[in-house]
């Protein structure tokens, strides 16, 4: 309930590597269905949520940040730091509640990794506190050639262990886009996306969009033990990032899906009762789009309560928009409308332990861009927006990441100053209506 009660007093209440803004839309496909959805009132909030600063020791020029919770209570934050000779490393900090980050630890490093404003390195952790970690490592002469790369510790970040590919195809082509989940007490689970299928003759591969990426699933044991590839979509849209928790009694997925007429909405599916459903529309939004905007789903889980947040555009009509289930996301409620009205999307989302959520996104401004943060009920009330920061439109800036633990809302994000550098600020009780 601390969480609870610290957020109610908050008073919140691209076509693929081409697009540094909103991509170019077409119209949605014939007899798409309209989309019952929960629209704001126009707004002109400018307030500020009110922040308090965290500061974090990572290199100038660091970004790519994530932020997960570990089984103790800490939220554990990731990035990429730039090293010299071309040099990057994944490292990572703690926080306990109500403490600073603690001095920064290095997972790995190398000079031959696939670094990219999108595909974000991740960690997560098992009950037992055994921590994992990705990030992609180039396996090939081909521009989009790379490896995903998964490492773990069993000391608290002290030491890892050395890497393991989960994907087995051994195709110099594109892997990425990961999303982690514990899925038990002893494996974790992976999805991500696979472009094993765009290598060979006739192939483009990602730059022509030609052939299909696949979306896939795997677990990595604690002993590092591979577990059954498993292809969950043969088609998915080749560059959104994926998303993947862990509700009541299932697993939850949603990811960019791609049909053969070139709608790339939301779809959803899920690992129960020991079999993997077939995937579903979250929404028929009826975004027809020939190229990937880069603009992945979020997914949040407390019990059965699950949240999605995604950005579309279908006829040019850019949103931001959450939806809830209350069945462990077997089913979800209609679209509820969150942005401000110029929305770049980039979203993540949390989850509270009243069934609402906190969703953060990128909204274009006069300057540029802002980040904002919303609180969102079930039944569509919606608290007012709050600026988190400006921003930028350009891909530099990134992607913004939650994170909550006993009673305190991380935010993590890219600062597009000279130079870049990272920042975590507190969202503080107490922010003005």
């Amino acid at each position: 309930m601390a969480l609870l009660t610290a957020l109610a007093a908050l008073s919140f209440a691209s076509a693929c590597r081409s697009s540094e803004a909103t991509p170019s839309t077409s119209p949605p496909a014939e007899g798409a269905p309209a989309v019952p959805v929960a629209v704001p009132p126009p707004s002109t909030a400018t307030a500020k949520a009110k922040l308090r600063e965290l500061p974090v020791a990572a290199a100038p020029g660091s970004g790519e940040p994530n932020l997960t919770v570990a089984p103790d209570g800490r939220i554990l934050l990731s990035w990429v730091e730039p090293r010299g000779d071309n040099a990057h490393a994944l490292r990572f900090s703690s926080r306990a509640p109500g403490e600073a980050w603690a001095e920064p630890r290095t997972i790995a490093e190398g000079r031959d990794w696939f670094v990219n404003w999108a595909d974000i390195p991740a960690m997560a952790a098992l009950p037992d506190g055994t921590l994992y970690a990705h990030w992609l490592q180039r396996s090939g002469p081909g521009k989009y050639a790379y490896d995903v790369r998964v490492t773990r510790s069993t000391d608290g970040g002290a030491t890892w262990s050395p890497p393991v590919v989960p994907h087995r195809d051994g195709t110099s082509s594109e892997h990425g886009f990961v999303s982690f989940l514990p899925q038990d007490a002893r494996r974790m689970g992976l999805v991500w996306l696979d472009g094993r299928r765009n290598v060979g003759e006739g192939h483009e591969g990602h730059e022509g969009h030609h052939g299909e990426t696949g979306l896939l699933h795997t677990t990595v044991g604690r002993d590092g033990k591979l577990g059954p590839e498993t292809v969950l979509d043969a088609r998915a849209c080749d560059c959104c990032q994926t998303a993947a928790v862990m509700a009541e009694g299932a697993v939850v997925v949603a990811y960019r899906d791609r049909s053969p007429t070139e709608v790339r909405d939301i779809s959803v599916l899920r690992f129960a009762d020991g079999a993997w459903s077939k995937p579903r529309p979250l929404a028929e939004d009826g975004w027809e789009i020939n190229g990937c905007p880069v603009n992945g789903p979020a997914l949040a889980a407390s019990g059965k309560h699950v949240a999605a947040a995604w950005f579309t555009a279908p006829k040019g009509q850019d949103r931001v928009s959450v939806a809830f289930s209350e069945d462990s996301g077997a089913t979800f409620g209609s679209p509820i409308r969150v942005d401000e009205g110029r929305p770049l999307g980039r979203v993540d989302v949390l989850m509270l332990s009243d069934g609402e959520a906190l969703v953060v996104w990128l909204e274009q401004s006069t300057t540029g861009a802002e980040l904002r943060v919303r609180r969102v009920r079930p039944g569509g009330n919606l608290e007012p927006s709050r600026v988190i920061a400006d921003s930028s439109a350009a891909r530099s800036s990134g992607f913004a990441r939650l994170a909550a633990a006993g009673g305190d809302v991380v935010v993590a994000w890219r600062d597009t100053s000279k130079p870049p550098k990272l920042r975590t600020v507190l969202l503080e009780p107490g922010t003005p209506q």
